[in-house]
C-alpha cells in the first residue's frame, strides 16, 4: 500500500492494519521529512486519544491529515505505532 500527496509518496508499506476502513501504516514506513507533528488531538470512545501530523510536499501543506494513537485503547492496541489518512491522501 501507498499513500500518497501531491503526487509523491509519503508512506509504503505490505504489512497496513485496516480499522474503519483506514489503512494504518507502520511508523517506519512513513517518510519523515514530509511530517510535522501539530496540535490536533481528538479522542475516539474505543480508540482513545488521537494526535495528527500536517504533511508538505513541494510547497503544498494538508493540515492534520494524519493520525496516530501513541497510547491506544487496549481494544485497539494492533495500531499502535501506526499511522493514519484522510482528507485527500491517496492511498493505493
Amino acid at each position: 500500500m501507498k499513500a500518497m500527496w501531491n503526487n509523491v509518496v509519503i508512506a509504503e508499506s505490505d504489512n497496513t492494519e485496516i480499522v474503519e476502513g483506514n489503512h494504518y501504516f507502520p511508523f517506519d514506513s512513513i517518510k519523515l521529512e514530509f511530517f510535522t507533528k501539530t496540535e490536533l488531538t481528538t479522542v475516539c470512545g474505543w480508540k482513545g486519544k488521537a494526535n495528527y501530523y500536517s504533511v508538505t510536499v513541494d510547497g503544498k501543506t494538508n493540515k492534520d491529515c494524519a493520525w496516530y494513537y501513541a497510547e491506544p485503547n487496549d481494544a485497539a492496541n494492533k495500531i499502535k505505532g501506526m499511522v493514519a489518512f484522510w482528507n485527500g491522501i491517496d492511498i493505493k
